[in-house]
């Protein structure tokens, strides 16, 4: 591998990173009523929007006792489900939303941990 095919490389990792970080998310968080995790999910999901997405993200709520047809169509098993639609891959992370570090791993913002 010659070096300019390691650094025309680099730069273009580097420039899919710069792109990622642009990038518009399209999140809906499934609950059930307002119950207690209900609650401390949506408000969990909203502060960590407003730290690490500011201005790139869509969040909608959907209570599941008032659209309870959903739970088909998006295959919600549990609640409070998180649903990543953009940007791709999809990703869903279930629970209140409480673990920070999981739900930026889930939102592909933070590597996995090895």
């Amino acid at each position: 591998m010659s070096n300019k095919n390691l650094i025309d490389s680099t730069a273009a990792f580097e420039g899919a990173q710069k792109d990622s970080k642009n990038e518009n998310y399209i999140l809906r968080l499934y609950v059930v009523g307002t119950s207690p995790q209900s609650v401390r999910a949506i408000n969990n999901i909203k502060s960590i929007c407003e730290e690490h997405l500011r201005g790139r993200y869509e969040l909608e709520v959907i209570d599941l006792y008032q659209q309870p047809q959903l739970t088909q169509g998006e295959q919600i098993i549990a609640s409070p489900t998180l649903i990543k639609k953009l940007p791709l891959p999809l990703r869903r992370i279930i629970g209140d939303m409480s673990n920070e570090e999981r739900v930026l791993v889930g939102l592909d913002l933070l590597p996995k941990r090895k």
